[in-house]
């Protein structure tokens, strides 16, 4: 009888164990909450703040440098370089000066380790564009390092 207690013991001390939160998920969770504020703040400070305004030096700093753009606009195919796309933000009348509204916002963001993916919309001009924005964390700094951009009808 003693040895099925002994068993029954130890089994409620390891689930009990298994259930306490450590402190490398606990490191983890605090990574994950500032790494995910980071990333917001890149996008409401500067990278839709930058589309709006058409001001490039804003933007770019959101960017790679070797950062592409794809995915398609009003059905047809779009690939760009960033020196492409800063370019066409630079000689475009800017939502701002348009007058026409401007909407944009964070869908979602997803992170593991260094890397993540931002879910976005953004409504300008006569678009409704979803992008899928990669994001690598270089140096201790989250930075967009590919672009892709579908225009859907809405």
């Amino acid at each position: 009888m003693k040895y099925p207690l002994g068993l029954l013991f130890l089994f409620v001390t390891m689930t009990a164990a298994a259930q306490q939160p450590s402190s490398k998920n606990t490191t983890k969770m605090n990574n994950y909450s500032a790494d995910s504020a980071a990333i917001s703040a890149i996008l409401n400070d500067a990278y839709f703040k930058g589309i709006y305004a058409g001001d490039t030096a804003l933007l770019g700093s959101t960017f790679y440098d070797g950062t592409l753009l794809f995915g398609d606009v009003k059905g047809q195919p779009y690939y760009k370089t960033l020196a492409q796309y800063l370019d066409g933000v630079k000689n475009r009348v800017s939502p701002k000066d348009s007058g026409k509204p401007f909407k944009a916002g964070i869908v979602s963001i997803e992170i593991i380790n260094s890397i993540a993916v931002a879910k976005v919309q953004v409504k300008m001009y006569d678009f409704n564009y979803f992008e899928l924005l990669s994001f690598h964390k270089l140096n201790g700094k989250w930075v967009i390092v590919n672009k892709m951009i579908s225009d859907v009808e809405g």
